[in-house]
């Protein structure tokens, strides 16, 4: 047997995480047809079908399942070991895969992780933006950006900032419908929700801090649902309704009057920004500096000043 082709077994890797051959070309920059042959390649090379392929995709078989698990712990192993010469050398280098969250990341994280890679010449970014929880581990992320109330248990999530969440309309909703006057009358109205998790189907509002009961939830019935922050800030500027959404979707919107806080007295309980990663018997030192520079640059985050700059007054 001749000795193995890193770039068909690299191909091969990508197949079986995207369960297909297509996905895998695209991600690859590389036609369908060179793909499958680097995988038929590979077939002839071990002397067994790796692949079930089929109009539907692309599946392993137990023979390439066994190839993919061995495949990925070599290159863990290969990473890790990058990893300890880098640290010799005083340098961050390698491939760093990130998952994001769109809005997030195209307002505020794009800047920050840019600058990231600028003080990092050696380190390639690889980064992709989805709302979906990815599974970090089966598609070989490095680590996730997530917004959310709870960690997944199954990984690492270190808390690397606050999103505050805040009960915005556009001024023509309130013109047309007048402003609900109380956290009860909210269900009298046209409401915009996320539709990506079922806990986002609910308001959650801290109580008071000289009340000792649980926070006060809601569960608006959306007549518009999405499962992405922008589309509901734009729902909400085109007078559809009123959402609770995160401070750095609407921060902009606020200032320029777009859109008004409402029931300011009323504060939704905040979500975490969370760097989500895989357990390992270590943690690279990309890592670590990645997660150190987006833990710095949400201590203050740049939103929440632009809301506070453009709060109502106790008055309005």
């Amino acid at each position: 047997m001749r000795s193995l082709d890193y770039e068909d077994i690299r191909a091969f890797m990508l197949v079986v995480e995207r369960r297909s051959i297509t996905g895998a070309a695209r991600h690859l920059n590389l036609s369908k047809s060179v793909v499958s042959k680097r995988i038929s390649d590979l077939e002839r090379d071990v002397g067994n079908q790796l692949l079930l392929r089929s109009t539907r995709g692309a599946v392993p078989t137990d023979a390439g399942l066994t190839f993919y698990d061995a495949a990925l712990d070599s290159t863990r192993r290969l990473d890790a070991a990058v990893e300890a010469i880098s640290e010799r050398t005083h340098t961050v280098s390698g491939e760093l895969r990130i998952a994001a969250p769109v809005s997030l990341t195209q307002l505020w994280l794009g800047d920050v992780m840019a600058s990231f890679a600028a003080a990092h010449p050696d380190l390639r970014l690889a980064v992709e933006l989805d709302d979906r929880i990815a599974n970090i581990e089966a598609e070989r992320f490095d680590v996730a950006i997530r917004v959310a109330r709870l960690p997944d248990s199954a990984l690492i999530a270190r808390r690397v900032g606050v999103s505050r969440r805040v009960l915005v309309c556009s001024p023509e909703y309130i013109r047309k419908h007048g402003a609900p006057a109380s956290l009860d009358d909210v269900m009298n109205h046209r409401c915009l929700c996320y539709s990506n998790a079922a806990i986002s189907q609910t308001w959650s509002f801290r109580a008071a801090a000289t009340d000792i009961t649980k926070p006060r939830t809601l569960s608006p019935r959306g007549v518009f649902t999405s499962n992405n922050g922008d589309l509901l800030r734009d729902a909400a500027v085109r007078r559809l309704g009123i959402a609770v959404l995160p401070t750095f979707v609407v921060a902009q919107d606020l200032g320029a009057k777009r859109l008004v806080r409402i029931l300011p007295d009323e504060h939704p309980v905040d979500d975490i920004i969370y760097a989500v990663y895989p357990r390992t018997p270590y943690t690279a030192s990309k890592l670590r500096a990645f997660i150190d520079h987006i833990r710095v640059a949400l201590i203050n985050p740049p939103w929440d000043a632009l809301v506070a700059a453009n709060a109502p007054s106790k008055a309005a």
